[in-house]
């Protein structure tokens, strides 16, 4: 259902997103039939820019593709390449290309697939869109993973090696008790934080927007040594580097005994880590106390909104606005910085409820906020409601899912009203005078660490509002329609979430 955008294609066409590209046809593709023993691999994280004029500072890199060169049999070349700060390269030596993706940067994984099939490779392709979109990205790849990766990464290789390649491989979600230290070796230079970990998977929250509850089902957890060997690597150039340890995990702090001894095992350690967890940490004093005693300088929450409707629909019944100021100065008693996400667009919300949200986050003393616009994910339960209630822009290409862009009718204001309302709250959050209140009042409220992770953060956007940097909106484009088309002719059977 496509609504009128007027207001919205101009923004579009002025960010220079109006041109469309040719895809090549991918359908006659046929695999170089032999492949040697020890191969070439090329794992590229897939990135389209979100920023009119993309990042200045490229802060913490994703996990997966390190993670996925550690499991690599050692025989084989593995390279990483993470798209957000490196040129793919199409003309690649590597015989194999692992393409790992989300929702929003799908159509550039199919483009790169298209042109990786034109030069005989063999593509392999995973990630959270594949495992709820297989028969999807089948058109476009050679061989899907569809969940997580690690029980079948070997006979991936072993299949290609036989010239035996099977079209799916179903990842099983496995105990964590092998998983092995990244290769940060791999990681480009431009990061400025290198050593990401994950200690556990899993959560025990079921937001509607979230596709963690699917994908990393229960709560797992990794061997306690292992975690901090992953810490104690320490081959990074900078001092900070070295000293900061960024936690990639769904809710670090789920399994309390788990956490609790980490904690005590990281004391004489003497880093700086950071990580997200649930508000209902602000509960447990001594939890809060071994995360000051360990070196922790900063917690991101998922508050998502300040109306009670809008955390209904949202499935963050845990959340108490009433209590978020409290819970936040908890952690500023102890240094600890605050960051935390929030979503517009949820059911609740109105043009002039979002705006608000610049004056209510200063107030509460939020740190670092983050400012999305509702996603709804394939596999979420949000997803499941938009398609049931035809609220989904279907017109839309798989670009539009990537937090700042309108992908759905929403319920008190039109789309876009809705984006507008979005980007007044992001130029208002992160205005000059709003970054420097924040920076001021961490002088007061945190310790060394965190008012330095703070402050770096806040500059962050700072540097985007003083160039006009804002999110791309991608209304009235249609860059790669050809991907869309291709998409729009494969029969349809809408994946739903049952209610949990």
């Amino acid at each position: 259902m496509r609504m009128p955008h007027n207001q919205l294609d101009t923004v579009a066409m002025e960010e220079g997103w109006g041109a469309n590209i040719e895809i090549p046809s991918t359908m006659e593709h046929k695999p170089n039939e032999f492949v040697k023993q020890a191969m070439k691999i090329d794992i590229i994280i897939v990135y389209i820019q979100r920023y009119r004029k993309g990042h200045e500072v490229h802060f913490v890199p994703p996990l997966t593709g390190i993670h996925l060169a550690a499991l690599t049999p050692a025989k084989h070349t593995v390279r990483v390449i993470h798209q957000q700060v490196e040129t793919v390269n199409l003309d690649s030596e590597a015989d194999v290309i692992v393409l790992s993706f989300f929702s929003g940067f799908a159509p550039e994984a199919y483009r790169l697939a298209a042109e990786y099939r034109k030069r005989g490779k063999i593509t392999i392709a995973g990630g959270p869109h594949v495992t709820f979109a297989p028969e999807e990205a089948l058109r476009f790849v050679d061989s899907i993973v569809i969940g997580e990766g690690e029980s079948v990464w070997d006979q991936i290789f072993q299949d290609i090696e036989q010239n035996t390649l099977q079209q799916r491989y179903v990842g099983e979600a496995i105990p964590l008790t092998d998983v092995p230290t990244p290769r940060y070796d791999l990681l480009p230079p431009q990061y400025f934080i290198r050593r990401v970990v994950q200690a556990t998977r899993g959560c025990p929250f079921t937001c509607s927007f979230c596709t963690v509850p699917v994908l990393n089902p229960g709560l797992r957890t990794r061997p306690i040594e292992a975690v901090l060997n992953d810490i104690r690597y320490n081959k990074f150039k900078w001092w900070w580097q070295r000293k900061t340890v960024w936690f990639w995990d769904d809710n670090l702090t789920a399994n309390r005994p788990y956490i609790k001894e980490l904690l005590r095992q990281m004391i004489p350690l003497r880093k700086w880590w950071l990580t997200q967890a649930s508000m209902d940490i602000t509960k447990d004093d001594e939890l809060l106390d071994l995360m000051r005693d360990s070196g922790c300088i900063g917690i991101f929450f998922g508050i998502e909104s300040f109306g009670q409707e809008s955390l209904e629909d949202a499935g963050k019944r845990q959340n108490k606005v009433a209590e978020y100021q409290s819970k936040i100065k908890k952690l500023h008693d102890r240094g600890i910085g605050v960051m935390a996400g929030f979503i517009s667009g949820l059911d609740g919300d109105t043009p002039e409820s979002i705006r608000d949200m610049a004056n209510q986050l200063e107030e509460i003393g939020v740190d670092v906020p983050f400012l999305s616009i509702l996603t709804p994910f394939k596999g979420t339960r949000s997803y499941s409601k938009m398609m049931d209630a035809d609220r989904l822009r279907s017109d839309l290409g798989w670009e539009f899912y990537n937090g700042y862009n309108v992908t759905f009718m929403p319920s008190k204001m039109t789309p876009a009203e809705l984006l507008k309302a979005h980007r007044d709250l992001w130029r208002s959050a992160f205005s000059l005078q709003a970054i420097f209140r924040r920076i001021g009042r961490s002088l007061f409220t945190l310790r060394g660490g965190a008012m330095m992770m703070c402050g770096i953060m806040n500059l962050f956007y700072g540097l985007k509002a003083l160039t006009n940097n804002e999110p791309i909106s991608f209304e009235g484009t249609d860059k790669y329609q050809s991907i869309r088309e291709t998409i729009d002719s494969i029969p349809h059977s809408p994946q739903k979430v049952e209610s949990m």
